[in-house]
Order: C-alpha cells, then sequence, then structure tokens
C-alpha cells in the first residue's frame, strides 16, 4: 500500500509505503511532465538509495533527495502507523 505524503510546488507528488520487514521505506516521486506525460522515481529511506529514475535530472533527483531527507523522520514514522491520516487521527 502506498500513502499519500507531500504535493510539492513543482506538482510533484511523494508517496511511500508501509515499512518493510527489513526496516526500509519506498518513497515514490512522481511529476506530469507535458511532453513524456509522467516523470518518476523511486528512493529506498533509509539509506536513500535512488533506483528507477524515469525522466528527472540530477538537479531534480538532488532537490528531492534533499525534500526526502529532510523529511525522513516523518515517513518513518508514518509508515509504520498507516500514513499521515491515520497518524493524525484524521
Amino acid at each position: 500500500m502506498m500513502y499519500p505524503f507531500l504535493t510539492l510546488s513543482d506538482n510533484a507528488e511523494i508517496v511511500h509505503s508501509e515499512m518493510k520487514s527489513d526496516g526500509r521505506v519506498k518513497v515514490y516521486v512522481e511529476k506530469p511532465d507535458d511532453k513524456d506525460f509522467f516523470h518518476n522515481a523511486v528512493c529506498w529511506v533509509p539509506g536513500y538509495q535512488w533506483e528507477d529514475n524515469h525522466g528527472f535530472t540530477e538537479k531534480e533527483i538532488a532537490y528531492y533527495d534533499e525534500v526526502i531527507r529532510s523529511t525522513a523522520h516523518l515517513i518513518l514514522e508514518f509508515s509504520q502507523r498507516g500514513g499521515f491520516a491515520n497518524a493524525s487521527n484524521l
């Protein structure tokens, strides 16, 4: 299951999975693109290992990496509590 996390000012959406048995969380970034429809990539937290980059530039990945690193504590917490909505009792 993937849980919504953030929508950034460039219209990129960040969602995350539940915490896996190895303690990692899959973070998926997707952004609409007029030419290619969507750009997307996966980052595994902790460890910040990027894979499956389709369309993002190195500069964009660096920006998303910074966003994910600065919010990883929240992603890790929410991944164990059923996403933001469940963690905040919304």
